[in-house]
């Protein structure tokens, strides 16, 4: 194993035992996931296989969704992509708790995560081999935690109440430093504008380019608007990657 992917998983590893640790206000039928703990194997091998050498460009998510790194242990990591092109496989536990809506059915599930598919869609359109885009990318998300609410709708980490998202935002600013230096990336792209500040926070001093892009949710009506020329121009735009 490469060092830097060594330090990736130390790095989460810490992380998640912060995050478990946390007392968070949960009504009657709310669940916490934390992919980190029962997802760690797919995690690991994302890690060892595409996490070593220095990058160029960190792509930062939010939170997993409950149909792609709840799934799968992988930012973004929609099912069929996770296995079919990223090549990533390892056991899935059941979390501790499980929401009725929202199981964990780990590669068994058969729903796909729309923001995982356009996104990875783009590197595969773009790259063909995934080790061409890891060469000189990494995609990982900032906060580990999925939040569901009784009716199984994702809470966003933005969403909670103030103290307990201080505590929470302390933690992965703390973890998000450590994956910056560890990779060494000189572009540092948010996808969607709140990861975007969450680099502008920790790295804002560090004379990085910071932007980011559209995020690719079908929630965001203009990323249903042909996201991935959007995205592409936009990183083009920036420098991040060469007009074809």
């Amino acid at each position: 194993m490469k060092q830097e992917s060594k330090a990736l998983q130390e790095a989460a590893k810490l992380l998640s035992r912060r995050v478990d640790s946390m007392a968070f206000n949960r009504p009657p039928g709310a669940v916490i996931y934390n992919p980190l703990d029962y997802a760690w194997e797919p995690f690991a091998a994302y890690t060892d296989r595409y996490g070593g050498g220095k990058k160029r460009t960190l792509f930062l998510g939010m939170n997993p969704g409950p149909w792609g790194m709840a799934q799968t242990g992988v930012p973004f990591g929609e099912v069929e992509t996770v296995k079919n092109w990223l090549g990533i496989d390892g056991r899935i536990k059941k979390p501790r708790e499980e929401h009725p809506k929202r199981p964990i059915e780990g590669f068994d599930c058969r729903r796909s995560e729309v923001s995982g598919l356009r996104l990875w869609s783009l590197m595969k359109e773009r790259f063909h081999d995934p080790d061409d885009f890891f060469r000189d990318h990494l995609i990982v998300n900032y906060c580990p935690l999925i939040f569901l609410e009784p009716s199984g709708r994702n809470k966003t980490p933005d969403k909670l109440p103030k103290e307990e998202r201080n505590r929470l935002q302390e933690a992965c600013d703390i973890h998000l430093k450590q994956v910056i230096e560890i990779t060494g990336a000189e572009y540092l792209i948010g996808i969607g504008k709140y990861a975007e500040k969450a680099f502008m926070r920790v790295a804002g001093a560090m004379g990085k380019t910071i932007a980011s892009i559209l995020h690719p949710s079908p929630a965001n009506p203009a990323a249903n608007r042909g996201w991935g020329e959007q995205a592409s121009k936009h990183l083009e735009a920036l420098g991040v990657w060469v007009c074809e």
